[in-house]
């Protein structure tokens, strides 16, 4: 049976063999590094299952190795290990593409519960369709790219996993909850003001179809409606 592969950016030593080797015993294949700029050379050479990345690292960040995998991995479940506290950095963390965040000091079982809880999530959505369309759009989620019309707009990742989310039920009602699930695990308040900030943008995307709206369901969420039979 194949096992997962994850690969772990960690310039701590002690921690990263801690966690090595919790991550060995629970039956998963670890590749290491040390710092963001070899943490992006392995991930190209060894195509992990999962990320597993510290914030602050010599060489490279985490947050600039992670923007940089995502410009040709959009979809491999990146966790961010971090001693950063302050809010802005875990948006930070979250708007590059990151699927989740541990704090340290953490316990290691949680750390083991998250990560399979990502890479399950991963396994199920590899399974499903990653191109949709619309009227007169469609989604590339893999390569985060959406076509209106004969126009192209290159998303952001969020981006591309609110649209993705509004493609599956179109002319329903997406509770904006869901949404902050989707994006960062949780409906935190705190968030709902970054998402209404995404809707715009992608509002302004789809002012260019002649044929899908976006509505506001005020107090509840969001509903991309078709206005012309497909």
């Amino acid at each position: 049976m194949k096992k997962d592969k994850i690969l772990l950016v960690e310039d701590d030593s002690t921690l990263s063999l801690i966690v090595e080797d919790a991550l060995i015993r629970e039956g998963f294949d670890v590749v290491c590094a040390s710092n963001g700029e070899k943490g992006l050379e392995l991930f190209r050479e060894t195509n992990p299952e999962m990320i597993v990345a510290d914030v602050m690292m010599p060489k490279m960040d985490g947050f600039e190795m992670v923007r940089l995998i995502r410009q040709v991995a959009p979809a491999v479940p990146v966790l961010f290990l971090t001693a950063r506290t302050a809010l802005d950095d875990v948006v930070k963390g979250f708007e590059i593409g990151a699927n989740d965040y541990i704090r340290k000091p953490f316990q290691i079982l949680e750390l083991l519960v998250r990560i399979r809880a990502l890479l399950k999530r991963s396994s199920q959505g590899a399974a499903e369709e990653s191109r949709l369309s619309l009227g007169d759009c469609s989604l590339d989620f893999a390569s985060q790219r959406i076509k209106i019309g004969k126009g192209t707009i290159e998303l952001s990742h969020t981006e591309a996993v609110i649209i993705d989310e509004l493609f599956r039920h179109p002319n329903e009602v997406v509770e904006a909850k869901t949404l902050m699930y989707r994006i960062w695990q949780n409906d935190d308040y705190n968030n709902l003001n970054r998402l209404h900030g995404f809707i715009h943008k992608i509002r302004k995307y789809l002012s260019k179809s002649s044929s899908l709206q976006l509505i506001n369901i005020r107090g509840i969420g969001y509903k991309l409606a078709i206005s012309r039979p497909l």
